[in-house]
């Protein structure tokens, strides 16, 4: 069904990574990379995979998309009911992954997720679409519904009030405070640039990694 997955491969070409000419700082690294592949057709550059564990150790994963980045940390946005956000409560360790294929590139962020202000969740709840804004209120994300309909009655009913939609209390922001990244580039022969920031209390020591 898959045909022959081991003769599929790429030999990486684009660019090189090095510890004379990358910033001493991974945030100023990660946002030249970022400005750099925004420049590019890359499909949402902002999409970013969230790994998070529960109480018992287990694993989940899955896409969501950075909101602001300084150095403070990462942001992203959703529901607090949902998986994810129950997990962070659980275990507030969780990993990032960002994949720039375009630039044959990839980010890996490790740290502490905690939930942003009130006032952070609720500006930016407010400069969302309307339908976005509608649609966070509508779905008890991650809960089991009957079906689509149950969901788009939801909706609609939501956006024929007469009331504007708040932000809803369970619904808001998380900052992720790195305590690693790791850039990636690849390199012909997989011999690939693998960087590693780690932070220690005297600031943050770069490391080469083997490919």
């Amino acid at each position: 069904m898959t045909g022959n997955l081991a003769n599929m491969r790429k030999n990486y070409m684009r660019n090189s990574l090095d510890e004379t000419s990358a910033a001493v700082d991974p945030f100023d690294q990660f946002q030249t990379w970022f400005n750099e592949v925004r420049g590019t057709d890359a499909l949402e550059a902002n999409s970013m995979t969230l790994a998070t564990v529960d109480q018992h150790g287990a694993p989940s994963a899955r896409t969501v998309l950075l909101k602001e980045c300084d150095q403070r940390g990462l942001v992203f946005y959703t529901n607090h009911d949902s998986r994810k956000g129950r997990n962070i409560v659980e275990n507030p360790a969780v990993a990032l992954v960002f994949n720039w294929p375009t630039l044959e590139r990839q980010v890996r962020i490790e740290g502490l997720a905690s939930r942003v202000t009130d006032e952070e969740s609720d500006a930016y709840f407010q400069s969302r679409p309307v339908g976005s804004q509608i649609g966070a209120a509508a779905s008890p994300q991650s809960e089991p519904v009957p079906d689509r309909a149950f969901l788009e009655a939801r909706f609609e009913r939501l956006s024929n009030s007469a009331e504007s939609i708040r932000r809803p209390a369970n619904w808001g922001g998380y900052r992720v405070t790195p305590a690693m990244f790791e850039f990636w580039q690849g390199r012909p022969n997989r011999l690939h640039d693998r960087l590693r920031y780690d932070r220690t209390p005297h600031g943050w020591e770069i490391i080469r990694l083997a490919p």
